[in-house]
């Protein structure tokens, strides 16, 4: 029975995990009392492993050695940050069914984690196990639930984010049965918020982008890829809002976008690097010199299938090393040759 006192000079965790412990009294690497479990199975032979002498049942023969365990180590100053930080979470997941003290480490670590992929577990999460998972969780950073798209909700988001106000990641990309009551909660719960992705999120419209604008004064960087409800009104609110820290955006795939949206994105964030505009149609070359303009930081610009986009009005960020998808006219004109012929003939492209 465990003791419902903590000795002097003994920490809270050493003495849970030496309760614990108990109750696995004669478990080492490769067998427990009982035989009830298979920790180390696959891992080969004890004796070549630990370079001692063992019997057959599984038991050193050497009297002189001591039983080696892994759960004799300390928890806080070894086990969570230089072994288990580093065994991949799906593999953590069979660990912690050997014992109930491997369950317990186990849920300790998964209580500290700083950053989680549910993808990590596995392309499909059961939402069963990411409530488990996630049950204890009030320390993350980063937090990417792609992977849990065809099932996450309002409901099973909103605890995990009330839980973890330190959040400054969040990935939450094809979530489409989310809505704007989960973004007024992240807004609300996760001041320190950088970075936020909501590509292909259908039901992110203007209300819930002047949400956001208004209550992360932190955000850097924010993918809006698919979202066709948004409107040139809403992006230009968040240009005037957060333009100001504002380091990479993604509106690409939706026609509403047009001049107007990158002109005041233009004015209002100086420190704008990334800006992805694929499938913008109604982004013309105007907007694009304006960008050039008040865009001194700009490194790289997407502006494929915008049609109304003239190479003169990239050649100025051409010129400043920005990286654009398109190429040059010139250089499509001899990469179709080359396809056509077989060969390209030279051409001096600095001329």
């Amino acid at each position: 029975m465990m003791k419902s006192s903590v000795s002097q000079g003994q920490s809270p965790i050493d003495s849970h995990h030496r309760n614990l412990e108990g109750t696995t009294e004669g478990h080492s690497w490769g067998h427990e009392r009982g035989r009830d479990h298979a920790w180390g199975e696959g891992l080969g032979d004890p004796a070549q492993t630990w370079g001692t002498a063992w019997d057959g049942s599984g038991q050193c023969t050497d009297s002189s050695c001591p039983r080696p365990r892994l759960l004799d180590l300390p928890w806080e100053d070894v086990l969570l940050p230089h072994v288990l930080s580093r065994v991949p979470l799906r593999q953590l997941l069979h660990l912690q069914r050997v014992s109930k003290a491997f369950q317990a480490l186990v849920l300790l670590h998964l209580a500290r984690l700083r950053s989680f992929d549910s993808a990590q577990v596995g392309p499909q999460v059961p939402r069963a196990a990411l409530g488990r998972l996630l049950s204890d969780s009030e320390g993350l950073q980063e937090l990417c639930l792609e992977s849990c798209r065809d099932w996450l909700s309002d409901e099973d988001l909103e605890p995990v984010l009330s839980r973890n106000p330190g959040l400054r990641r969040v990935g939450l990309a094809g979530c489409g049965r989310l809505s704007r009551r989960a973004l007024v909660t992240l807004s609300l719960s996760c001041a320190q918020l950088r970075c936020l992705s909501l590509a292909h999120c259908d039901w992110v419209d203007g209300l819930a982008l002047r949400g956001l604008a208004d209550r992360c004064p932190c955000l850097e960087a924010l993918d809006l890829t698919a979202c066709r409800q948004l409107r040139d009104t809403a992006v230009a609110y968040l240009a005037q809002r957060r333009g100001a820290q504002l380091r990479s955006l993604s509106l690409a795939v939706n026609a509403n976008v047009g001049d107007a949206t990158v002109q005041e994105l233009a004015r209002c964030c100086p420190q704008l690097e990334h800006l992805d505009l694929t499938g913008c149609l109604r982004v013309r070359s105007d907007a694009i010199r304006t960008l050039a303009e008040y865009c001194p930081r700009l490194r790289s610009l997407r502006v494929r299938h915008c049609h109304d986009v003239a190479e003169s009005s990239l050649s100025a960020l051409r010129k400043r090393g920005v990286d654009i998808d398109v190429e040059p006219p010139l250089q499509r004109a001899l990469v179709l040759l080359q396809d056509v012929v077989g060969f390209a003939p030279f051409v001096n492209l600095q001329i």
